[in-house]
């Protein structure tokens, strides 16, 4: 195989095709129902959105869907929803976006960061178990760049201990969990909707439940013009006529009218993405050095849209290369985006270390804990999480299966992998934070 681009050989890329990654994929349908809207001057109003719920539900097969302007929302809506209040402690993993626990500050709970499974990079369900209390009222599952977490096992450690389970889906729209959707599997789900994700429309969020009880709290606590279509528990419509939380989440209409577009399209637009990543790694299946993450084949596990993705490295398998001088490789041979790719550890954020957002004279992360107990963690406790930067790159995100065109992208992987004692004279070495807070902002070394 020839040398590295990096080191003046011919790049593996050559031109591709825009369609091949352009996203979202705006038609004139779409266009025409958000048109529609903007001329009924109705953009504010709910009959679009609550038919575009509707249509959610039965997409997963729940009981329940409530839109939101934000998957953020979503989920703070959400963890109300299950009760989370003062005093209670919301197990989450240090690794994932910040919108999966930041809510919790703001309804008086305590965040406590778990680590990582370095196989899936969701929520190892061993460290979950390990950092439950008295207190632990619930845990968020993130379904981590679309890869479903553990949740057989997940599941069973909350029954044991009467914990609440939040899947955060903002990652995995129609990702499978042994034929199960993610998102309908614990009590209640947030799904991210904005138009970076493989579920776009724009800007929006998604909350899903079966529990009448958390769909009733979350209304209450954001959806104030619901309120007398909606409220039907004695106890909470009681407390109809103005937001509990004084937050107004709905989502507009412009936004809800793309969705339900888009939920007509996305099951094609799912298929072709998933047939076009799953090429790109079987032809990877047998390079030293890297890692396809991806669910077992024949397991009923699948990737959905595949967002984010992202592969391992093994340096162990290519003399130790670091990871950054492997992406700067793969960068030269034509594919750009290449780079650490996974978020910062939350556990390392100032936020969750020593911050006083509300002026409480203490880290807010303590505000509300345990008496004698600091829940703040660090690195030695949290070894996955801290290090997953090192181990995890950013894969191309095929929309379109152009099966020639993948094959230069793989070749591109597969170059740099197999001249990696070429690249060794110059490795730099990794800097010591890689990454950043968001997915779609990481930052190249």
């Amino acid at each position: 195989m020839e040398n590295p681009a990096l080191l003046g050989g011919a790049r593996a890329i050559p031109e591709f095709s825009e369609d091949l990654f352009a996203w979202p994929i705006v038609t004139e349908e779409m266009e025409q129902a958000v048109l529609s809207v903007l001329r009924s001057g109705l953009i504010s109003g709910l009959q679009i959105t609550m038919e575009f719920e509707r249509e959610f539900a039965g997409w997963l097969g729940t009981e329940y869907a409530l839109a939101h302007n934000t998957g953020t929302a979503a989920i703070h809506s959400a963890l109300f929803g299950l009760g989370v209040g003062a005093g209670d402690e919301v197990i989450c993993p240090s690794m994932t976006y910040w919108a999966s626990c930041l809510p919790v500050f703001s309804l008086g709970g305590t965040v406590v960061l778990a680590d990582i499974d370095p196989q899936t990079l969701c929520i190892n369900p061993a460290d979950f178990e390990r950092r439950i209390s008295e207190r632990t009222k619930a845990v968020v599952v993130v379904h981590y760049a679309g890869m479903p977490a553990d949740m057989d096992r997940i599941l069973d450690i909350a029954r044991r201990h009467d914990i609440r389970v939040l899947e955060d889906s903002s990652h995995s729209h129609g990702s499978l969990y042994k034929g199960r959707p993610t998102g309908t599997m614990g009590e209640t789900a947030g799904f991210s909707l904005m138009s970076a994700k493989s579920f776009p429309i724009g800007e929006g969020g998604m909350l899903v439940t079966n529990d009448r009880v958390v769909f009733e709290r979350a209304v209450a606590f954001a959806h104030y013009a619901r309120h007398a279509q909606v409220l039907t528990i004695p106890e909470i419509r009681a407390g109809a006529g103005v937001p509990w939380g004084g937050y107004k989440y709905r989502m507009n209409q412009l936004c809800s009218a793309v969705g339900r577009v888009q939920l007509r399209l996305y099951p094609e637009q799912m298929a072709q993405i998933d047939r076009a990543m799953n090429h790109f790694w079987d032809l990877l299946e047998d390079v030293p050095g890297i890692r396809a993450r991806r669910p077992k084949q024949g397991s009923g596990s699948t990737m959905g849209g595949w967002y984010n993705p992202l592969g391992y490295l093994e340096p162990e398998e290519l003399g130790g290369l670091s990871i950054t001088r492997f992406c700067q490789a793969v960068r030269a041979e034509g594919f750009t985006d290449c780079a650490p790719g996974c978020n910062r550890a939350l556990h390392t954020h100032p936020l969750f270390q020593s911050l006083d957002v509300y002026g409480s004279g203490r880290p807010t992360i303590l505000a509300n804990a345990r008496p004698g107990i600091d829940v703040r963690p660090d690195r030695k406790t949290l070894p996955v999480s801290d290090t997953a930067q090192s181990r995890v790159f950013r894969i191309p995100w095929f929309k379109r299966y152009i099966p020639e065109q993948i094959e230069s992208f793989a070749l591109a992987f597969k170059k740099v992998a197999r001249n990696y004692e070429q690249l060794l004279a110059d490795d730099p070495g990794d800097p010591p934070e890689m990454g950043n807070w968001g997915t779609s902002s990481i930052v190249r070394p």
